[in-house]
């Protein structure tokens, strides 16, 4: 039985009378899922058990959506999201590289704001990763520099495929990493 897309918009009222108000999950009809499968309360009831977030100071997982990641796995993933924001993408017919920043960016304000933040959290991961003061002051450099040509109207955008402030960010981390010795 499938459904039409009136019936979803605005159930049908019951026509043998008024409508009767109950509690439960009966009063709502049944649950369907995204293939037209009926979906039994038990299961959802048993998932939203499973799915669920511990914040407490027991959590080792608290105060990170990440959960406990190597030093590597931190690197890897600053990496993945410097090269999405700046090289993900390809200009047809051309050999220029852009990213995410340099779309985003297109939106007046708001964009520039967007990407900023996340460069801007990127250096504060590379702090986290105990990158020294001058590393992170190179950094910071390579962010307010983005952001504020950023904020001129297309020529920023310009900017941002060009300068491509997050893989030089990482590309400072890396170098600095790369002189620490191994523990």
């Amino acid at each position: 039985m499938t459904m039409s897309d009136d019936d979803i918009l605005a159930p049908r009222r019951s026509r043998s009378g008024p409508s009767r108000t109950t509690s439960g999950p009966e009063a709502r009809g049944p649950i369907i899922d995204q293939d037209g499968r009926e979906v039994r309360p038990e299961t959802l009831e048993q998932g939203f058990r499973e799915f669920r977030f511990e914040l407490g100071k027991d959590n080792p997982f608290a105060g990170s959506p990440f959960g406990n990641l190597t030093r590597e796995q931190r690197i890897a993933r600053l990496e993945a999201i410097a090269k999405l924001l700046d090289v993900a993408f390809i200009l047809p017919g051309t050999n220029i590289r852009y990213g995410i920043d340099g779309l985003i960016g297109l939106i007046p304000v708001i964009g520039d704001i967007i990407t900023t933040a996340i460069s801007l959290w990127l250096v504060r991961e590379a702090r986290a990763l105990g990158a020294p003061w001058y590393v992170t002051a190179r950094m910071l450099g390579n962010v307010a520099l983005d952001g504020v040509v950023g904020l001129v109207p297309f020529a920023g955008d310009a900017f941002d495929v060009v300068f491509r402030a997050n893989m030089r960010n990482v590309r400072l981390l890396r170098r600095w990493l790369d002189k620490q010795p191994r523990m």
